[in-house]
């Protein structure tokens, strides 16, 4: 199956961006690193929010080593946000960022937030890429910090993607659905389930956006040209989302 073409990114002529932003789980860059770059390479995206990020030996010369290979700049995130990274492309004017560390629940992983404040064109755009708990309390903890956070950032249009640990009927997905656009269900392109790459039977990952951006289009990349089958399977154990957003210029 070939892809109807997502847009690609622009600056339109009243100061507003289109924009294309990939979220992906990437397991630590332990699979087909190759695979993974020509994925993300395919997407050409804009913003690239991360999960499971390289965190311990030589982590910043890995992240890196993906930014160089796809054409893409770190912005934030990694090791010093538990897992979350973010980066971008070279038409984002980074403004400022802040890695958050989430409170740690004893006998479980460390969780945390990527964050940035960045500018395309004549829009201000804030990200944050998170990688929610496995266990269901703290799941829901984390989607009010999620939110709080996003809150805290100060800007009118932003952008949330991650690993939730949760499908689409479960609590936490659907806190988020009741503050958030969830972009596939606004208007679905591509493929929705997330996971495993083998045989995608869930959707776990996902990318959301306020309610002032509008969607025009986003799903799993599968059949994109460039993307392959076997590149997906080879590169982590997650499938990626993409995005294609329409963010309005920031206003005086």
């Amino acid at each position: 199956m070939v892809l109807t073409p997502l847009p690609d990114s622009r600056t339109e002529p009243d100061g507003s961006a289109v924009i294309r932003v990939l979220s992906y789980n990437v397991r630590s860059m332990r699979d087909d690193c190759e695979a993974l770059a020509r994925v993300i390479s395919a997407c050409a995206p804009d913003l690239v929010l991360i999960q499971e990020a390289p965190r311990f030996f030589r982590w910043r010369k890995r992240a890196a080593w993906l930014a160089a290979r796809t054409d893409l700049v770190v912005l934030s995130g990694g090791a010093t946000a538990a897992g979350p990274l973010l980066l971008c492309s070279l038409r984002a004017t980074v403004e400022r960022t802040q890695d958050v560390l989430l409170p740690l629940t004893p006998g479980l992983h460390r969780r945390g937030f990527a964050t940035s404040v960045v500018r395309i064109a004549g829009t201000r755009i804030g990200l944050l890429s998170f990688h929610l708990s496995l266990q269901r309390d703290e799941r829901l903890v984390q989607t009010e910090m999620l939110l709080e956070q996003l809150d805290a950032m100060g800007v009118e249009h932003a952008v949330a993607a991650g690993d939730l640990n949760d499908v689409p009927t479960g609590t936490a997905f659907r806190r988020l659905t009741g503050r958030l656009q969830d972009c596939w269900a606004v208007r679905p392109w591509g493929d929705e389930n997330t996971f495993s790459p083998d045989r995608p039977r869930r959707r776990i990952d996902a990318v959301f956006a306020t309610g002032g951006i509008e969607v025009l289009g986003c799903g799993v990349p599968a059949g994109l040209p460039g993307v392959t089958g076997a590149d997906l399977r080879a590169a982590t154990d997650h499938l990626p989302v993409l995005a294609a957003l329409r963010v309005p210029a920031t206003r005086p």
